[in-house]
This record gives structure tokens, sequence and C-alpha cells, in this order.
């Protein structure tokens, strides 16, 4: 049990990790895009040109302990079920290169707009258009791998669910906001209107699981229950 309580610290610890990366990413990111001002967007990137680094950096490191998560998470809990364990660190990897994917396509924004010989072949106005493009293709990509980061929270809430040594409030709390991430996944693109007004709802039950989950993990670790296994 005491190596057990090592691990969910540790797993706690990358949770915060990605917490920390992916939230004050996507937080900058928004402060510099303007979904209706291409011009006023390409002008923040390069006025916050820091503040659009830190944000790509911030979600490259998000992203490297969302892959440490799942694996630890997975070496914690294949002891309650290995094949749903498995399925859980899936859904994580799976989700890492199409991120990856989204992450350089905001870097191409940024590339675009910070070099000089670009202007030899498109004008200024052109050269807004492309970055907005590519930062629009961005916020895009990230609501669609959304859909993952909702959808790896069902197996570990059956894996928390179903052991001993994690509260089940918690597992239900997961579940919530597994729910809220799928549908503000898939309703932006939908009904990009309909997202707009139920994107703030969505977000505190998104918020409060793993959240919840981060802190026991962090402070609690696991119990001194054992699980009830497979």
């Amino acid at each position: 049990m005491n190596e057990d309580k090592k691990t969910a610290k540790i797993a706690g610890i990358w949770y915060l990790l990605l917490a920390i990366g992916a939230g004050l990413s996507w937080m900058l990111t928004g402060n510099i895009y303007v979904s209706t001002d291409a011009a006023l967007t390409a002008e923040n990137i390069v006025q916050f040109k820091s503040q659009y680094i830190i944000a790509i950096l911030l979600s490259i490191v998000g992203q490297i302990a969302f892959i440490l998560l799942g694996l630890t998470l997975h070496q914690l809990l294949k002891q309650v079920h290995e094949f749903i364990s498995k399925i859980m660190a899936a859904l994580v990897l799976v989700s890492i290169p199409i991120t990856f994917a989204v992450i350089i396509i905001q870097t191409g924004a940024f590339i675009v707009l910070n070099r000089a010989d670009y202007l030899n072949v498109f004008t200024t106005a052109q050269i807004g258009a492309i970055a907005m493009t590519l930062l629009s293709l961005h916020i895009t990509g990230i609501h669609i791998v959304t859909i993952f980061w909702g959808l790896w929270l069902f197996p570990l809430a059956c894996l928390v669910y179903k052991s001993n040594f994690i509260p089940k409030i918690i597992a239900i709390l997961l579940t919530l906001s597994g729910i809220c991430y799928c549908i503000g996944s898939i309703s932006p693109l939908v009904s990009p209107e309909l997202y707009a007004k139920i994107e703030n709802a969505l977000s505190i039950p998104e918020t409060i699981g793993e959240v919840t989950l981060l802190l026991w993990l962090l402070i609690k670790g696991v119990s001194a229950k054992k699980p009830q296994g497979n």
C-alpha cells in the first residue's frame, strides 16, 4: 500500500502539471484570439509574441504530463481491472498525436507572422488572414481532441468506482466531467451559437471532477483499503 500511495501521489503531480500547462495555455491563447477580427488577432500574436510562445510551450508540457499521468494511473489501477485500465491509457495516448498536430498548426500561425520573407509573396492583409485561419484551425482542433479528454474519464471513473481506495463520489464527478467534455467537444462543431451559451456552464463540472481527483491523489494518495479486484 505504501507503494500504491507513492504511485498515486506521483500521478497527482503529473495531473497538476497537466492542469497548469493546458489551462494556462488555453487562457493565454484565448486572450490573443479574436474570432471576429483577423487583423486584431494577427496584431495580438505579433504584439504578445512572448505570451504566444509561452502558450505553445505550456501546451507541450501539459501533453507530456498527460502521457505520464495516463501511464502512472494505469500502473496504479491495473490491479482493479487490467483491461479497463488499458482502455483508459489507450484513450490518453491516442489523443496525444492529435494534440501535437494541433500545436504545430498553432505554431504555424506564429511562423507566418514572424518570417519577413513571406512579405515578398503575400500582402500584410493576406498574411494576417493566413495566421487567423491557422489559429482558427487550432481552436477547432482543440475542440475535436476534447472528446478524448472526456472519453478517458469514463474508464477512469469505472476504475475509481470499482476500487476500494478512492472515494466513489469522485467516480461520479469524473463521469459528469466526461459527459460535459464530450458535449463541449461536439457542440461548437454542430452549433457555435449554442456552445457560446453553454460554454461557461460546462466548464464548472468539467473542472470539479478532475480537480477533486487531482487533490485527492496529491494529498491523500490512496486509503489503506485494498482494491476489490477484477
